[in-house]
């Protein structure tokens, strides 16, 4: 479903139907977080998924607040391989054993 800022994400829900304005986000619900339309702005999830759809990749939310910006919290990301049993470092590319990367070195 689209979110407010018009990305597309699997995890936004929202209920607009009659008159209706329910929005939430089911990831963040997920991890007991209270969802605000702001995490959406900056949230890395559209683009983890876009950019990796493994099936066996959990994804963890949290709520950060950088040093330089206080007053804005953002959604922090940590994913972990249900597979592999182990901490994905880059969830855009992935743990790299169910989805190898090959590369071709030409001569």
């Amino acid at each position: 479903m689209r979110t407010p800022t018009g990305v597309d994400c699997k995890y936004f829900y929202g209920d607009y139907f009659r008159g209706r304005n329910v929005e939430e986000c089911n990831l963040l619900k997920s991890a007991s977080i209270a969802w605000q339309p702001d995490y959406c702005r900056k949230c890395p999830v559209p683009s983890i998924l876009m950019a990796n759809a493994c099936e066996f990749m959990i994804l963890s939310p949290r709520i950060t607040r950088s040093v330089t910006n206080l007053f804005k919290p953002q959604v922090e990301i940590t994913a972990f391989c249900q597979k592999t049993n182990r901490d994905v470092k880059e969830p855009h590319i992935g743990c790299g054993e169910c989805h190898p990367i090959n590369f071709v070195v030409k001569e």
